[in-house]
């Protein structure tokens, strides 16, 4: 166990950001002309490959669906309960069914404008 202990400690004790810093410095202080634009290529490269996979890394939203509960009634209820709570759910129904339509009217409206476009283009 000392062994691996003092092995780790001599590998830490050549390792210094100083002289790391200046062994680079020396290194790209000796390369040609050629080499500085092989460089910047690959970076180009690499970094179009990056961002290729960054734009391309769209992720759709989790389906969540859409649950819809209904109510429950008991079995003995009169007529007049029945048409009651129809009077009540009436408003609330024909304002579902009004959006409903308003929405699909406003897709109906944006095919047309499309369709239309696609007429004037001859297509």
């Amino acid at each position: 166990m000392t062994s691996y202990i003092d092995a780790m400690r001599q590998f830490f004790a050549r390792i210094s950001p100083v002289r790391a810093t200046r062994d680079l410095r020396y290194f790209l202080k000796t390369r040609e002309r050629y080499e500085w634009s092989f460089f910047a290529l690959s970076i180009v490269v690499t970094g179009v490959v990056i961002w290729a996979f960054f734009y391309d890394s769209y992720a759709e939203k989790e389906y969540r669906p859409n649950i819809v509960y209904f109510q429950q009634w008991k079995l003995d209820r009169t007529d007049a309960q029945i048409v009651a709570q129809q009077k009540i759910d009436k408003p609330i129904r024909d304002a579902e069914v009004a959006a409903q339509k308003a929405r699909e009217e406003k897709l109906r409206a944006g095919f047309k404008r499309l369709d239309d476009k696609l007429n004037d283009m001859g297509l």
